[in-house]
Parts: structure tokens; C-alpha cells; sequence
């Protein structure tokens, strides 16, 4: 069973999903501080606030050492059940961000790949032009094959 983990562990597709995961998770940090250090500050501060994570509906009853705040994140561990549209709103920002950067690179991926398939098949469909001297140094060959012997 280990004999088999071990070259299932080793093959390529495993390691390559596993670097993609790594890498993902990177990316998830700078595309989560780019929304709500960068961008949700500037979106917040056009509706009205500055911060957007303070948007939200209480749907229970407040602790009284909590009445008044606007603390989502103190609420959420005190235990209020909360409609927290703003924290919503900045996932759905994110995930636009995101879903355009994966839509971007796949676009510039597959135009490459498609400049390289049609040069492939440029190169497959169109032999070189030989160069004059060889065309003329064949004739003289074939000329020469063709006299009879002397």
C-alpha cells in the first residue's frame, strides 16, 4: 500500500495540482488584501462608509456590553446571528477580481496556443523554398545521370 501512495504521490499530475494549490493559496492572500485593503475602502468610502464589513442586520437580540457597536466581527463571536451583506459583498468582489485575472490569463493562454498551432501548421503545409544554387547544383546532377556513360 505504501508502494502505491508513494508512485501515486509521484506522479506528475499530483505534483503539479499540489504547487497549483500552494500557488493558489498566495494568490488568494494578495487578491483578499487587494479587495479589503485597496478596494473596499475606496467602494466603502463611495456608499458611505469606510468600512464595508460593518455592513450588516441583526437578526438577535445584542449584549448589552455590545449595544451600538458596529463591531461585525465582536457580534459575530458574541455570538448574534448576523445578515452580514457587506462581508458578502466584499467575497463577491473578490471573486469577480479573481474569476478576471483567471479569465484574462486563459484568454492570453489560448491565443498563444492558437498562434502556435497555426504556425505549426503553416510550417507542416509549406516546405522551404530551396535556395537557387541547390535547385541549379540538382539540375546538373540530374543532367549528368542522365548522359550515357562514356
Amino acid at each position: 500500500m505504501l508502494k502505491e501512495f508513494r508512485a501515486f504521490i509521484a506522479r506528475g499530475n499530483v505534483l503539479d495540482l499540489a504547487v497549483a494549490v500552494i500557488i493558489g493559496a498566495a494568490f488568494g492572500k494578495i487578491v483578499t488584501s487587494l479587495t479589503e485593503d485597496v478596494l473596499m475602502p475606496i467602494i466603502g468610502r463611495i456608499f458611505g462608509g469606510l468600512d464595508f464589513s460593518s455592513y450588516f442586520i441583526p437578526l438577535g437580540k445584542i449584549p448589552p456590553n455590545l449595544a451600538g457597536s458596529t463591531d461585525y466581527v465582536a457580534l459575530k463571536q458574541a455570538g448574534v446571528p448576523l445578515i452580514g451583506y457587506g462581508a458578502f459583498v466584499t467575497q463577491a468582489v473578490n471573486f469577480l477580481i479573481v474569476a478576471f485575472i483567471i479569465f484574462m490569463l486563459l484568454r492570453t493562454v489560448n491565443r498563444a496556443m492558437a498562434m502556435f498551432e497555426k504556425e505549426k501548421a503553416q510550417a507542416a503545409e509549406e516546405p522551404k523554398a530551396e535556395a537557387a544554387e541547390i535547385a541549379l547544383l540538382r539540375e546538373i546532377r540530374d543532367e549528368l545521370k542522365a548522359r550515357p556513360p562514356a
